[in-house]
């Protein structure tokens, strides 16, 4: 495993990282014991960084995570959580719940503090709020040693240009940005080094797009975007190849990118993603598998209020 400095943090995290949402059986009904196995496994894998949020099963993730945790020394891993989406259509991100929320995801949790505290798809509210209310009141739970650094996340890029030349913050998390459709990621490296961000990249399959299953139903991808992963998908296949494994070779292989996050509740699928990131990249499957892509490249969708896409 290979490890990254997280910006103007001192955290040396994993350049593979864990995902904790299908704890919260997001995606599938997943066997809590299954669970906490996956997350023991990825620690003893390497990975040292672990992401969740109380939205993730609507706190389930969170309470399975804990469990998980509870036997594990505290310096083994790094955890970062969030506050602000507590639902579906909920978000809240006074400075009086975003404060409670951490008390909240810290008994969940069993830990005394986590290492990022993130408000969660920001652009699902006012950016104004965020800057104003929202880091405000992260900042003073840093100083109260309840959380060691503090982060944003969402999906349009643009948000993070607009809250950081406001506000001061450690980390952004990044999703669907970095992957072998869509590097739009990229453009925004420059800012964040300026910014002395710490990078972190989720969805490196595009949220099921890069998978031989294919992108769930729920996919907000267009049409065309998904017709062509699934192009990309079946030329892999036809070659011996699993998409899987080279967007995930491809998405740790920048190395400006501190830290990828990959989410899975099965052991076996954690070891093979971190056995898949030490084998050599075949370079010219990657290309033509970029081609294939290269009509869609970088397109997108639209998330949270449409003054912040």
């Amino acid at each position: 495993m290979q490890y990254r400095t997280l910006g103007k943090t001192d955290l040396q995290v994993s350049v593979l990282s864990y995902g904790a949402s299908p704890l919260g059986s997001v995606f599938r009904d997943v066997d809590e014991s299954e669970g906490i196995r996956t997350v023991h496994t990825a620690v003893d894998l390497g990975i040292n960084f672990i992401d969740v949020s109380p939205y993730y099963g609507l706190t389930k993730a969170e309470i399975v995570l804990g469990k998980a945790l509870r036997t594990l020394p505290r310096e083994k891993y790094y955890l970062a959580t969030k506050v602000g989406r507590y639902g579906e259509d909920k978000f809240d991100f006074s400075a009086e719940r975003v404060t409670r929320s951490v008390e909240e995801s810290l008994q969940r949790l069993q830990v005394d503090y986590v290492d990022i505290i993130q408000c969660h798809d920001i652009e699902f509210d006012s950016l104004d709020k965020i800057v104003e209310e929202a880091l405000p009141a992260l900042r003073k739970l840093q100083e109260q040693g309840k959380a060691r650094f503090i982060g944003i996340t969402g999906l349009p890029l643009k948000i993070f240009r607009y809250v950081l030349e406001r506000a001061d913050a450690d980390t952004i998390l990044s999703y669907c940005h970095y992957s072998l459709n869509d590097t739009a990621l990229e453009e925004l490296i420059p800012f964040l080094q300026s910014k002395h961000m710490g990078i972190i990249s989720a969805s490196p399959l595009s949220m099921g797009l890069l998978t031989q299953r294919g992108a769930p139903d729920w996919h907000p991808a267009p049409a065309e975007v998904q017709a062509a992963c699934a192009r990309a998908a079946d030329y892999c296949k036809e070659k011996g190849a699993d998409i899987s494994k080279l967007a995930l070779q491809f998405a740790v292989a920048q190395p400006d990118i501190h830290t990828t996050l990959v989410g899975t509740a099965s052991p076996q699928n954690i070891e093979k993603n971190v056995a898949w990131i030490d084998d050599p990249i075949d370079k010219t499957l990657l290309a033509e598998v970029r081609a294939i892509l290269a009509p869609i490249h970088n397109q997108s969708w639209i998330s949270g209020k449409p003054e912040n896409n």
